[in-house]
């Protein structure tokens, strides 16, 4: 690991690479949910609270005929609260009384702020039913003006990746330090994706091609516990791991030179973790049948 941003910080202590790292990872492939679409502030706030607590699969048609019902948040304002309430009901979107604050966030926009939708965090939590994770939210995505956001997701990365404690203010903290100013749009829509698509309970490193692993505690170690997983698979011991990446890599090639395969097992590949390490790991390997060397350095898996 890299020496440490200040004391205290488990961050790496150059935080550019880091950055720049996750907004192209991000930026090159994303699922595509329509509120990541649109800068509406109205459209946005919908999205969240629809998304508490609810499969997004389901919010995505839900979000869509709201807003077809409900095109802006005038519409919305004057609907009867009734007809809100039916629809979220109908729709399978949790508790109502969201419905209820949603429609009331409405009639406060409308008037309290000119149908103007307040920009900043602070502004935001004066709307009914917005906590601060919500207006967070809708501040970043709608205006690129908020803080970090940190959600489970979120919370699970940075546990793993730069083993921050489990203590809400040192996420908070070690959130906002790696944020790039002024980003916080793509960099908080970054950092919930790696969380839901690479960094998830069951992690997903290689297949999504995560753009952290150089730096990761959790990747070096093997162990992948974090504040939702408090204990690790029986299978995430580190050279376990990479016995299983070895094995996975090679099913994908007729033969690979030990230069080829070390790199694509694991990114620190080189020096102490380098071919020596890696010899030894394909050693136990072929005394297990699984794989065969073809020369002094290229090796397959055995047919």
């Amino acid at each position: 690991m890299a020496a440490d941003a200040e004391e205290g910080s488990s961050l790496p202590a150059d935080l550019d690479p880091v950055r720049e790292a996750l907004i192209e990872w991000y930026e090159s492939d994303h699922r595509g949910f329509p509120w990541r679409e649109t800068t509406d502030p109205y459209a946005i706030l919908v999205s969240e609270v629809m998304s508490q607590q609810t499969q997004l699969e389901r919010v995505e048609a839900a979000w869509a005929a709201f807003l077809e019902r409900w095109p802006a948040v005038e519409e919305l304002a004057a609907a009867d609260r009734s007809e809100v309430v039916s629809f979220w009901s109908g729709h399978r979107l949790g508790y109502n009384n969201r419905a209820k604050y949603l429609h009331e966030a409405a009639t406060q926009v409308v008037g309290e702020f000119d149908g103007d939708f307040p920009e900043s965090p602070d502004e935001l939590r004066e709307l009914q039913g917005v906590g601060p994770y919500t207006a967070n939210a809708v501040a970043s995505f709608a205006f690129n003006t908020g803080n970090a956001v940190v959600d489970t997701n979120v919370k699970r990365v940075l546990y793993r990746a730069f083993s921050v404690p489990d203590i809400d203010s040192e996420f908070e903290a070690r959130a906002n330090e790696l944020m790039p100013e002024g980003r916080s749009r793509v960099w908080n829509n970054a950092i919930m994706e790696l969380g839901a698509v690479a960094c998830g309970k069951t992690p997903r490193c290689e297949e999504a091609g995560c753009p952290w692993r150089e730096w990761c505690d959790a990747y070096e170690t093997g162990d992948f516990s974090a504040p939702d997983v408090p204990t690790q698979s029986p299978f995430e011991g580190s050279r376990r791991q990479k016995r299983a990446r070895a094995v996975r890599v090679l099913g994908e090639y007729d033969e690979l030179t030990l230069s080829e395969l070390g790199p694509r097992v694991r990114v620190d590949y080189g020096g102490e973790t380098g071919e020596e390490w890696l010899r030894g790991l394909l050693s136990d390997l072929e005394d297990d049948g699984l794989v065969e060397f073809v020369s002094g350095d290229r090796v397959r898996l055995r047919r």
